[in-house]
Formats: C-alpha cells, sequence, structure tokens
C-alpha cells in the first residue's frame, strides 16, 4: 500500500467534515451587512433545496497535501457516494440516514448519522441552514461563502460551502467546494468540477458490498 492512500486512510473519516479561513475585510456597515448576509442565506437555502440530483467530479486533498480523486453522486435528500479513484479501495455513501465509510482493504465498516456529520447541511433536510449557517466575507460579489455549524454541538464538526453565481445551475449557484474540520481538528478539502444537474439517479446507486465475513449488503 501507497504512502497517499496510508495518509488517505487516516484522513478519510473528514471527507465529511472541514473549516476555512477567510481573510479579514473591510465589511459594510452593520445594518447593511445583516440584511446582506440574510439575503444570501436565503440564496443558498434556495440553491440547496433546488438540487434533486447531482453529479460532479471531486479532489479531495488533506491537510498534509496528499489528494485523491473521483466521482460525487448526490440525491436529496440525504443520499451521496464518494467512489474514490482506481487503486483507493475505499468508499463512502449516505444512504439517507447515515453516512458509511467501507475499507475494503482492511474489510471494515463505521458509520455515524448523517445529522452528526457538517456534511448534514448538504444532506439532511432538518438541518436548517439559515439557523446553523453565518455568511463569510469574499469580496467577491459572485462568490459566496457560509460556514455551518451547530454551537450546541461542536463534535459535529465545522463545515464551509464556497458557492460561485451561475445562472446555469440549480437556484443560480453552484456549489464548487467545501472544507470541512471535523472534531478531532482534521481538515478536508473537496473541490468540485463538471457538475451535472438533474439526471435520474437510482436508489441502488447507495447501496454498498459489506466486506465483513457472512455480511453481505
Amino acid at each position: 500500500m501507497n504512502r497517499t492512500f496510508k495518509t488517505f486512510r487516516i484522513y478519510a473519516g473528514a471527507a465529511v467534515s472541514a473549516a476555512l479561513c477567510v481573510p479579514a475585510l473591510a465589511l459594510p456597515t452593520p445594518a447593511l451587512a445583516q440584511a446582506t448576509s440574510a439575503s444570501q442565506l436565503d440564496e443558498v437555502v434556495a440553491a440547496l433545496r433546488a438540487i434533486s440530483t447531482l453529479q460532479a467530479d471531486f479532489v479531495q486533498t488533506d491537510r498534509s497535501g496528499q489528494s485523491v480523486s473521483g466521482v460525487l453522486t448526490l440525491k436529496r435528500p440525504g443520499r451521496i457516494r464518494f467512489q474514490y479513484q482506481k487503486g483507493v479501495p475505499m468508499l463512502i455513501v449516505g444512504d439517507g440516514k447515515a453516512l458509511t465509510l467501507i475499507d475494503y482493504e482492511v474489510k471494515q465498516v463505521q458509520r455515524w448519522p448523517i445529522g452528526n456529520s457538517p456534511l448534514g447541511a448538504l444532506l439532511d433536510p432538518r438541518r436548517d441552514v439559515r439557523k446553523f449557517g453565518t455568511i463569510k466575507p469574499t469580496g467577491n460579489p459572485n462568490v459566496i461563502s457560509v460556514e455551518v455549524r451547530d454551537r450546541s454541538h461542536p463534535e459535529y464538526g465545522i463545515i464551509t460551502l464556497i458557492f460561485t453565481r451561475d445562472s446555469a445551475a440549480p437556484g443560480g449557484l453552484e456549489l464548487t467546494y467545501w472544507v470541512a474540520l471535523d472534531a478531532q481538528n482534521r481538515r478536508t478539502t473537496v473541490r468540485l468540477s463538471n457538475q451535472r444537474y438533474g439526471m435520474a439517479v437510482p436508489d441502488s446507486t447507495f447501496r454498498w458490498t459489506d466486506p465483513r465475513p457472512r455480511t453481505r449488503r
């Protein structure tokens, strides 16, 4: 097993969590800033709700700079699949209730509730982005950065979603990347490209084969 995959295994769970350090910028007056933030949060919520299905290529990078790539498939609500590149015998699947990390090399399976992951902001319709989200200044009117965290549950981690204005994307905003920080302070960036929307995605896409002995799914 090469060094890249060893490092990836250590940080794989952080694919579903991260934080973005945004440099300090000059802000408008408080009242205007609040109005602008509320408007942008409304835009983000509308864009997320407008996504029915999404497929995209992704590159996942951990804090040490190691990267792996693959294909992301998302079906709202609750379903997501990270299919990693050839040679990376791991899979992350969300089936609507839980996120599952399957490591086929060591035959291990880990599961945790979607709501306990920063990715719940993308997947869990019960997560209120307006309640937990904070707009972060970017200095670019065509880029919206929203940090989502539940301060009453710091163990859920933080996710910062970056959207770019694109009239062809659902809601006029395209999710271009996110940065996550999990409860163990492991940082992961996931960048998307070649986004495609609205295709038919069967539920079987989010099934997986259990590598543990005598257990099949």
